[in-house]
C-alpha cells in the first residue's frame, strides 16, 4: 500500500511540473495590443471634434476622417470577437492536459490487467531458490555460491563452479575451486588440466612450476588430453626447448580429429616453431592469421598461446640480437598484450643488440615511436 501511495504522489508531481507551466502560460500572455488601438482611435475622433469646432477642419473633411477612423474600430472590434487564437489556445490546453494525464492512467490500468501488483518483493535469496532456468548467469553464480558456503564440502558443487569462474576470467577463485574439486572429488584429467589453466592464466600466460605438475598429472591420467598436452608443449617453448616443443605439437596435430579446435592450435605454433630456425630475418612472433586459427579456443587459451609465442620470440631474439624484424615484432607484441614495461625492455635490448648507432637500430627506434614506445631515461 505505501508503494502504491509513493506512486501516486510521484506521477502527480510528474503531471504538475508538466502541465504547471503550460497552463500559467495563458495567465501570463502580454494585455492584448487591439486595446492601445482602440485608445488611439477615440482620442482621434475627440481631435476631430475639437478642430471642426475651431474651424480649423471642413465639415466634410471632418466626416471622411470620421469614416475612415471608424472603419479601423470595426476591424479591430471583429478581429477581438472572432478569437481564433483564443480558441486554438483553449482546444490545446485540452488536448495536452488530457495527453498527460492518460499516460499514468493506462499505464497502471495496463499494469494492473497484465502485470502482477499482488506479488510480495523478492530479496536475492529469494531469487536464488527459483528454478534455475529462470536464473541468469551471475544468479547461477552466486546461488552456487551460496551453497557451496553453506556446504564446503559438496565436491560436485566445486566440480561445476570450477570452470564457470575459468571461463568468465575469475582466475584465482578458479585455482581455489579446482583445487577444493580435486580435494574432495579425486585427481582426473579434466581437474589437473583445468587447475593447470587456472593457474597459468592467473599468472598471466605463462606454465607456472605449479601449473605444469598439474598439467602432467592430468597427462599421466589420460596421457591423449589435449588441453593439458598443449600446455606442457608451451611449457616448453617458454624455456626455450623449440625442438622438444614442436614435436610434442606435431604429435597432437597428427593424432587429434580435424575438428578439434587443438588441432589447428597445435599446427600453428608448431609452424612457428619451424619458421623461427629456418627463416631467422623473417619477422616471428604471434601473428593475426594465428590468432584467428584459435579462434574457437577459450580465451584463457588463445592468451595463453599467444604469450608462449611471445616469449618463445624473446628468447631467441637474445640468441640472435641482429634480426631487426624480430626486434620491431617483439615490441609490437608486447605492446598489443599491454606490457609497456617489457616493450620498452624490449626495446633497449634491440637498440643494444643491433649496435646503438647502427640504420636498423634507428629504424627500430622510429617504429617504437609510432607505436607510442620510447626507452626508459636512465637517470
Amino acid at each position: 500500500m505505501i508503494f502504491w501511495l509513493i506512486a501516486a504522489l510521484l506521477t502527480l508531481g510528474a503531471s504538475a511540473a508538466i502541465l504547471g507551466p503550460f497552463l500559467r502560460a495563458g495567465a501570463h500572455a502580454p494585455a492584448d495590443p487591439s486595446a492601445h488601438d482602440l485608445e488611439v482611435y477615440r482620442d482621434q475622433l475627440s481631435e476631430i471634434e475639437r478642430d471642426v469646432a475651431n474651424g480649423l477642419v471642413r465639415p466634410g473633411e471632418a466626416e471622411e476622417a470620421r469614416a475612415e477612423i471608424g472603419r479601423r474600430i470595426l476591424r479591430i472590434a471583429g478581429a477581438r470577437d472572432a478569437g481564433p487564437a483564443s480558441k486554438h489556445e483553449r482546444i490545446a490546453k485540452v488536448i495536452v492536459t488530457g495527453a498527460v494525464l492518460a499516460v499514468p492512467l493506462l499505464g497502471w490500468g495496463a499494469y494492473s490487467m497484465l502485470g502482477s501488483p499482488g506479488l510480495p518483493d523478492q530479496r536475492l535469496e529469494t531469487r536464488l531458490t527459483r528454478n534455475p532456468v529462470e536464473n541468469s548467469l551471475d544468479e547461477l553464480v552466486a546461488r552456487a555460491e551460496q551453497h557451496l558456503r553453506d556446504n564446503p564440502q559438496d565436491g560436485r558443487g566445486w566440480d561445476v563452479l570450477a570452470p564457470i569462474y575459468l571461463r568468465m576470467g575469475r582466475n584465482e577463485d578458479a585455482v581455489l575451486a579446482f583445487r577444493n574439486s580435486v580435494r574432495l572429488n579425486g585427481s582426473s584429467a579434466a581437474r589437473e588440466a583445468g587447475l593447470g589453466e587456472a593457474m597459468t592464466s592467473a599468472a598471466g600466460g605463462m606454465v607456472t612450476a605449479e601449473a605444469q605438475t598439474a598439467f602432467e598429472r592430468a597427462q599421466a591420467l589420460e596421457p591423449e588430453d589435449a588441453r593439458s598436452g598443449f600446455f606442457l608443449a608451451l611449457a616448453m617453448a617458454q624455456e626455450g626447448k623449440a625442438d622438444d616443443a614442436r614435436a610434442r605439437w606435431r604429435e597432437m596435430a597428427a593424432r587429434l580429429p580435424q575438428d578439434s579446435p587443438w588441432r589447428g592450435a597445435a599446427e600453428q605454433a608448431a609452424a612457428r616453431t619451424l619458421g623461427a630456425e629456418n627463416a631467422p630475418a623473417d619477422p616471428t612472433g604471434p601473428s593475426q592469421e594465428e590468432m584467428d586459427a584459435a579462434a574457437e579456443m577459450s580465451p584463457a587459451d588463445r592468451m595463453a598461446m599467444v604469450e608462449g609465442m611471445v616469449a618463445q620470440l624473446d628468447e631467441r631474439l637474445r640468441l640472435d640480437p641482429a634480426d631487426a624484424q624480430g626486434w620491431q615484432r617483439l615490441v609490437r607484441s608486447y605492446q598489443v598484450l599491454g606490457r609497456t614495461d617489457d616493450a620498452r625492455a624490449a626495446l633497449a635490448r634491440g637498440v643494444e643488440g643491433l649496435g646503438r648507432d647502427t640504420s636498423a637500430a634507428r629504424e627500430l627506434e622510429r617504429f617504437a615511436a609510432e607505436l607510442g614506445i620510447s626507452e626508459a631515461k636512465q637517470p
